[in-house]
């Protein structure tokens, strides 16, 4: 029991000392741990003191860095500071000088100044006094010697303007006369026409004479139901192999002439086969008609034209105007009208339908008591043509107000396609009747001693008394007569009006 008392005792015993002394090295172990970490502790602290002070050194070198900077910048900004103000001041130095200057200036102008004015007042006495020695003298007051030399002021520039106004009047007539015979003249000398002029009559050629018997019918029926159908006068007369067929309409005439053509090579000729023949050749005339103002607008470039317009340029074919055939005077109108409106600048293809349309009123459908031209202008409206075409039909021969450039071309070039030498015929008597009209309307102005006209009644030279009519007169009178001619006759072209004055001073040596 005591022996393992003893042995418990022992045990424990050296199990305390075991634990003291593992207690002892434990605590050695962590002596030196804790030194080894005091160590490594002091190690990081200075590291870390280190890493401080460098970024502090460094945040320092930075900071002087920008102050400096900042310093320079301050000094310059002194420096440019200073510069400024040296710049002002030297600014006001000159300001104060200039200032100085112009009082000086100043001071000097009043003192002239005064000196005018003292020698305006000393004048003004020296002109009161030669103004009162002149009234003296003259014996007219201020006011009246004004009043003349405003008068003679007047008669002398109303004389210098009146010439002055007669040279830039007769500068511009040339300049105007110039240019509208260059455009005239290249328009002319573009276009060229036949010259050919129609009758009123239609020779019928026959074989021989024995047809005409057949043509004339029993107790004259055939030849009267063929007059009656076709409207016209058919003249059988002694002229071998021919008959003469008389119409002013040239369309009736057309027909009679062809229905004659089928009747005979027929050999068939009776009152029956006559009307049937003449309403086959009326249809084929008709669409003849419309076939020539379809070609015609084709060939000129004509395009949009009514159906109806068509065939009234068609019928222009068998139309004539003072013997000149109307479709071929249209087709040169229209053809004037698209080279001059080129020359002045327009549109050539309204020009040229307008003259193609000026004269479609004289081949109406129906009687009417308008003039052609404002009839034309109505059938160009109705068939729904622009006003401006309208308006240059219309206006061709002044019957209505032109309010487009188209209106005066159309008008122009329908008077050179009429005027031209060879283009129309008048009767002999309405010619001489023209003339004597033209010398009559000169002669019943006081004044006029002699008339003559001449190129064809295209100039009329009229001499006046050089008593009885000053220069300036002259002008006016031959005003007066372009303008009764203008109202009171009608003429195909333009009659120019010449008037003369002169002195003849005539002795005889013996």
């Amino acid at each position: 029991m005591i022996t393992i008392v003893i042995g418990v005792a022992c045990l424990i015993i050296g199990a305390a000392a075991g634990y003291m002394i593992l207690k002892n090295v434990a605590n050695g172990v962590y002596n030196k741990r804790l030194e080894a970490a005091d160590k490594e502790a002091e190690v990081i602290k200075q590291n870390k003191l280190l890493e401080v002070k460098e970024k502090m050194l460094n945040k320092k070198a930075e900071l002087e860095r920008e102050a400096q900077q900042r310093n320079q910048k301050l000094q310059q900004n002194e420096n440019r500071l200073k510069q400024r103000e040296q710049t002002l001041n030297q600014k006001q130095e000159e300001l104060n000088r200039q200032r100085l200057s112009v009082e000086n200036e100043q001071n000097r102008l009043e003192k002239e100044n005064h000196y005018i004015e003292a020698k305006k007042t000393e004048l003004d006495k020296l002109q009161q006094r030669q103004r009162e020695t002149l009234e003296t003298l003259s014996g007219l007051s201020a006011d009246e010697a004004k009043a003349r030399l405003v008068e003679s002021l007047k008669d002398e520039a109303k004389t210098e303007a009146a010439a002055y106004i007669n040279e830039i009047v007769d500068e511009a007539k040339l300049n105007a006369n110039a240019q509208a015979r260059k455009i005239v003249i290249q328009t002319m000398q573009r276009v060229a026409s036949e010259v050919a002029v129609e009758n009123s009559v239609s020779v019928f050629h026959i074989e021989s004479d024995e047809v005409k018997g057949r043509i004339i019918g029993r107790e004259g029926r055939n030849i009267r139901a063929l007059e009656a159908a076709t409207g016209v006068e058919i003249v059988v007369d002694d002229t071998p192999e021919a008959i003469v067929i008389s119409a002013f309409d040239p369309i009736r005439r057309e027909i009679c002439r062809l229905a004659l053509h089928q009747l005979v090579a027929d050999g068939r000729i009776h009152p029956a086969r006559i009307e049937e023949v003449v309403a086959k050749v009326t249809k084929q005339v008709e669409n003849e008609v419309i076939e020539t103002g379809k070609r015609t607008t084709i060939d000129l470039g004509i395009h949009g034209l009514h159906p109806e317009l068509v065939r009234i340029v068609g019928k222009m074919k068998y139309r004539s105007s003072y013997g000149q055939n109307l479709l071929q005077h249209a087709r040169e109108t229209a053809n004037l009208c698209a080279v001059m409106a080129a020359e002045l600048g327009l549109n050539p293809k309204k020009a040229k339908r307008a003259g193609l349309l000026h004269d479609i009123g004289k081949v109406p459908d129906e009687e009417n008591e308008l003039p052609h031209a404002l009839y034309g202008a109505k059938l160009a409206e109705k068939y729904k043509e622009k006003p401006d075409i309208c308006n240059a039909i219309g206006a061709h021969h002044d019957e209505m107000e032109m309010n487009t450039l188209l209106a005066p071309i159309v008008q122009i070039c329908d008077a050179i396609s009429g005027a031209r030498p060879g283009a129309r015929r008048e009767i002999v008597e309405a010619y001489i009747k023209r003339l004597n009209d033209l010398e009559a309307i000169a002669m019943s102005y006081p004044g006029v001693v002699k008339t003559y006209a001449i190129q064809a009644g295209r100039e009329l030279r009229v001499i006046v008394g050089a008593d009885k009519m000053s220069d300036k007169e002259t002008e006016t009178l031959s005003n007066d007569i372009a303008t009764k001619i203008q109202n009171e006759m009608t003429y195909p072209g333009q009659v120019k009006i010449t008037v003369i004055r002169e002195i003849r001073s005539v002795a005889y040596a013996k």
